[in-house]
């Protein structure tokens, strides 16, 4: 693992550029330059746990490059992926002492963190500082209001539907997304076995709506059928 210490200004310049940066970048960056926090730059390998369930919650991340998934084991071995944060995303921001979930590197990733007893006090200080961490924190909470729904009363195709036109906002560049997680995560993700989310893609790709450049490169060739699904 390789790691950096690096000021805020520097940390705010290591930000890929992406086809649509999530609120939550910006935020990170006002939230860095007007606290004056140290980030510490660290790179995880592909597979690599960042932190786990449990342990105690002493910073925030931003993903740089690469991307994380979030996710908790059942009681019965099972796996449910909550998030998928790709670059620009800011995790880890839980509302206990301790993490619910575990991060693991999707990809050979890298990672900006800052104290979270060093945000909470900017915060303290800091109206600005507070209410973008504020923003943050509520984003997340839709995200997973947003999940619960999607779990609970969406179809196999609506869920695949909902998946596809999320990553095409937050990756589609030149009109493809390449996808870092595989289709075990992205069944894991909709509470899908890896057959059904292999065989919703077959179909999609049959009907047009979507093409393979390779197994993780796809165009989608009809959004609106797509969003037509995704009710």
């Amino acid at each position: 693992m390789h790691t950096q210490t690096i000021t805020a200004p520097a940390a705010q310049a290591l930000n890929t550029p992406r086809a649509a940066v999530p609120p939550s970048a910006d935020q990170f960056s006002i939230i860095a330059s007007c606290s004056g926090v140290i980030a510490t730059e660290f790179c995880y390998r592909k597979d690599e746990e960042i932190y786990g369930e449990g342990e105690p919650s002493e910073y925030v991340y931003q993903v740089i490059r690469g991307a994380v998934r979030t996710y908790k084991l059942l009681s019965d071995g099972r796996r449910q992926i909550g998030a998928f944060h790709l670059a620009g995303d800011v995790f880890g921001l839980d509302p206990g002492t301790a993490h619910r979930l575990t991060a693991e590197a999707i990809t050979d990733t890298t990672v900006r963190l800052v104290k979270r007893r060093s945000l909470e006090a900017a915060a303290g200080s800091n109206v600005r500082v507070a209410h973008n961490l504020w923003t943050m924190t509520a984003s997340d909470l839709r995200h997973a209001e947003d999940h619960m729904l999607l779990l609970g009363r969406k179809t196999a195709m609506e869920k695949v539907a909902t998946f596809l036109l999320e990553m095409d906002r937050r990756l589609a560049k030149a009109g493809m997304m390449a996808l870092p997680m595989c289709r075990r995560d992205i069944g894991d993700y909709l509470g899908l076995t890896l057959e059904t989310v292999s065989r919703a893609l077959s179909q999609l790709n049959d009907q047009g709506i979507l093409v393979f450049s390779s197994a993780r490169q796809i165009v989608l060739r009809n959004r609106q059928r797509l969003a037509d699904m995704d009710v």
